[in-house]
C-alpha cells in the first residue's frame, strides 16, 4: 500500500493511498458515520481522505453561494443544493463527496429525499471542486464516470469552468448552465469576497449577476 501525504506546511490535510479495496472504502464511510470529517474519494483503488482547513472550508461556502444568489438573480426556476453527499457506484469502482453540489433540472426529483442512490438517481448537475493544497486525486474521471455536466474548479486562486462532452471535460470560458457567467468574472467575485464584509459582498454579487448573466 502506497501512501503519499501532503507536507506538515499545509493546513488542508490529505493522504492519498493505493490499492484499496472497494469493500474498504465502505467500511471507511460505514465507520465515519454521519460526520462531516474525514472525507474520501474512491476511484478504482486509488483513495483520497481528505480533513480540510477552515480556508477550503470558507472558500467552498463562498463559490456555493455564488450559485445560489446568481441561480436566484438570472431566473433559474428550481435549484437544490446536495453539499458534500458521497455519490458512489459500485459497478464503476467510483465515489465521492463533492466541496459542493446542485441540481437543476432535477430538483424537485431529489428535494425531500433522505439518501441518494445513483443506481436510480440523477447525479448532481454541477459539482464545485475547491483544490488549494498538493497532492490531490485527480477526481475529473470520477466525475466523468458519474456524468457530472459542469465543474468549477478552484485552484491557484482562480475559478476555471469545465463541461463534460464526449465522456471527457473541456475548460470554457462560461458556464453552460449560468450562460454568459464567465470563470473570470467569478474569480473575480471570490477575491472580493475576502476582502469585503460579507453584505456588503452579497450585494454587489446580487448587484453584477444579471449584467454577467447577459455578457457573451
Amino acid at each position: 500500500m502506497a501512501a503519499i501525504i501532503t507536507p506538515p506546511e499545509q493546513v488542508t490535510q490529505k493522504v492519498i493511498l493505493d490499492n484499496i479495496t472497494w469493500e474498504t472504502y465502505q467500511r471507511l464511510l460505514a465507520e465515519r458515520g454521519e460526520n462531516s470529517k474525514p472525507r474520501y474519494a474512491y476511484d478504482r483503488g486509488r483513495l483520497e481522505i481528505m480533513v480540510s482547513s477552515y480556508g477550503h472550508e470558507n472558500l467552498k461556502h463562498i463559490i456555493a453561494t455564488l450559485v445560489e444568489v446568481i441561480a436566484e438573480a438570472v431566473g433559474i426556476e428550481d435549484i437544490e443544493g446536495a453539499a458534500s453527499t458521497t455519490f458512489d457506484r459500485e459497478d464503476l469502482s467510483q465515489g465521492f463527496e463533492p466541496d459542493a453540489s446542485f441540481y437543476f433540472r432535477n430538483a424537485s426529483r431529489i428535494r425531500g429525499q433522505k439518501q441518494i442512490d445513483l443506481a436510480t438517481d440523477p447525479a448532481p448537475e454541477l459539482v464545485i471542486e475547491v483544490d488549494i493544497t498538493s497532492p490531490s486525486l485527480n477526481k475529473f474521471p470520477i466525475f466523468a464516470g458519474l456524468g457530472i455536466r459542469e465543474v468549477w474548479r478552484y485552484h491557484q486562486q482562480q475559478l476555471t469552468v469545465f463541461t463534460l462532452a464526449g465522456g471527457t471535460y473541456r475548460e470554457q470560458s462560461a458556464s453552460a448552465i449560468f450562460p454568459g457567467v464567465t470563470g473570470s468574472a467569478l474569480t473575480e467575485l471570490i477575491a472580493d469576497s475576502q476582502k469585503m464584509k460579507r453584505i456588503e459582498w452579497l450585494r454587489k454579487v446580487r448587484t453584477e449577476s444579471q449584467s454577467l448573466s447577459r455578457k457573451p
